[in-house]
């Protein structure tokens, strides 16, 4: 083929949404990842640059995400392109919000287009997952569904590939975003969750999770309010995040929806109405940290429907 460098672009994603533990997702449109990928001059992938990670990644293929995700799609289509690869880190490291399945999804999708598209996007999935898989020990998909087909996602595991139901939500939905200077590893993070939960927040917990759904289809506010409600993560983890009832009690001063920890966290999110309240609520969560004297960085963004893009 001729030497054109094909990009791909995958966003930020907030796994969980507090309410729905490993199954449920959303896509926000901005930080993200950049995957590039040109001829190489030998067969193989080559990680030939990374990026914006200060020097942390391994850029061996083994070891890094873009180079297992990339392997897998060969290894099924019995192929050995030769292909160089750039890794561009737009999400920080250890930060909750699906860096790792950024980084994955971009990988697949630049690497599919650079293949000559031999898979749709949606078959793109069981690739990406494994760069969770890597990463995170597990192959999960709250992150990398939502980067790579974008809204709000929710995922029945417990086929192979999973099921994936993308949830109608209201367009005024917004997003603040407040991602402080600290690190948390997802593999820490599942490390205080309990192993057992009692029946009754089991039962309970699946309320809030339908009630929260109803909510998006029906563009319900006020039940999408009631209904962010976490008592199996979050409980476990809150500790691991700075100040976490502060800036949750500021989000929701500021007039937010509800207030969560993304992910595995640090990262704390706020669902709001419109972006003028996401936009107050973002200021009032970054000045907790503010006035601790602690380093953030804050977001705010519409709920991307599109997900991963080729650039």
């Amino acid at each position: 083929m001729k030497n054109n460098k094909i990009s791909a672009y995958a966003p930020a994603s907030i796994g969980n949404v507090s309410v729905g533990f490993d199954c449920l997702g959303l896509a926000l449109t901005q930080p993200g990842d950049t995957v590039s990928i040109e001829n190489g001059t030998r067969p193989g992938i080559h990680l030939v640059r990374i990026e914006g990670d200060l020097g942390r990644l391994p850029k061996k293929t083994e070891e890094n995400v873009v180079g297992v995700v990339i392997r897998s799609m060969l290894e099924r289509l019995g192929r050995y392109d030769a292909m160089a690869v750039t890794l561009t880190k737009g999400l920080p490291l250890k930060s909750g919000l699906g860096s790792s399945a950024a980084s994955s999804v971009a990988a697949a999708v630049a690497a599919n287009a650079f293949l000559g598209e031999p898979f749709t996007k949606e078959e793109l999935l069981p690739f990406a997952m494994e760069g969770e898989r890597l990463a995170c020990g597990a192959a999960h998909a709250d992150n990398v569904a939502p980067a790579l087909l974008g809204g709000i996602t929710l995922i029945r595991p417990m086929s192979d590939p999973p099921d994936i139901i993308r949830i109608p939500f209201p367009k005024d939905l917004w997003c603040a975003v407040v991602h402080p200077d600290a690190a948390v590893a997802t593999r820490d993070a599942r490390a205080v969750l309990p192993e057992l939960v009692p029946r009754d927040t089991a039962i309970r917990q699946s309320a809030y999770l339908a009630a929260f759904v109803t909510g998006l289809q029906q563009h319900d506010t006020d039940l999408i309010s009631r209904s962010m409600v976490d008592l199996i993560a979050e409980p476990a983890r809150k500790h691991l995040i700075p100040h976490f009832d502060e800036v949750r009690e500021a989000a929701l001063r500021a007039g937010a929806l509800g207030c969560g920890i993304s992910g595995s966290g640090p990262t704390l999110f706020a669902l709001c109405k419109g972006k003028r309240s996401a936009n107050r609520t973002a200021k009032a969560m970054g000045k907790v940290y503010n006035v601790h004297q602690l380093a953030c960085e804050t977001y705010i963004s519409g709920i991307n429907a599109e997900g991963a893009v080729l650039l």
